[in-house]
């Protein structure tokens, strides 16, 4: 019986020392959800501001306005929409900076492309 309660005393504090040497693959676990999420929704915006800007340019207005205004403000600065003319349609190509939440990192952009016949 004096054994046990030794043994108990002993490894009071184990739990937590293994959990404070887990918080940092936790904390890494979530910063990559995180970013993972960011890229999905960059992503998604890309799209949006490729439809806006293919549907603006088809009526012959300024793509890259529609595009920006496509998207989330703070997404909008780093976001190039150019359009590409044919003899029936128009291309725009939305290239939106993707978010990095650690810096240094730089995850490039999100592209995305849309045509719409052009509107005469």
């Amino acid at each position: 019986m004096p054994y046990d309660r030794r043994r108990r005393k002993r490894d009071h504090g184990q739990v937590a020392i293994e959990y404070l040497g887990f918080i940092p693959i936790l904390m890494l676990v979530a910063v990559a959800v995180i970013q993972i999420g960011l890229i999905a929704y960059t992503a998604q915006q890309a799209g949006t501001a490729a439809r806006a800007g293919a549907r603006a340019a088809s009526l012959r207005q300024d793509s890259r306005q529609a595009c920006a205004e496509a998207v989330s403000s703070w997404l909008a600065d780093g976001t190039n929409c150019p359009a590409s003319y044919g003899d029936k349609d128009v291309t725009v190509t939305a290239d939106v900076d993707i978010p990095s939440i650690v810096p240094g990192w730089n995850f490039g952009q999100a592209h995305k492309t849309a045509t719409m016949p052009l509107d005469h």
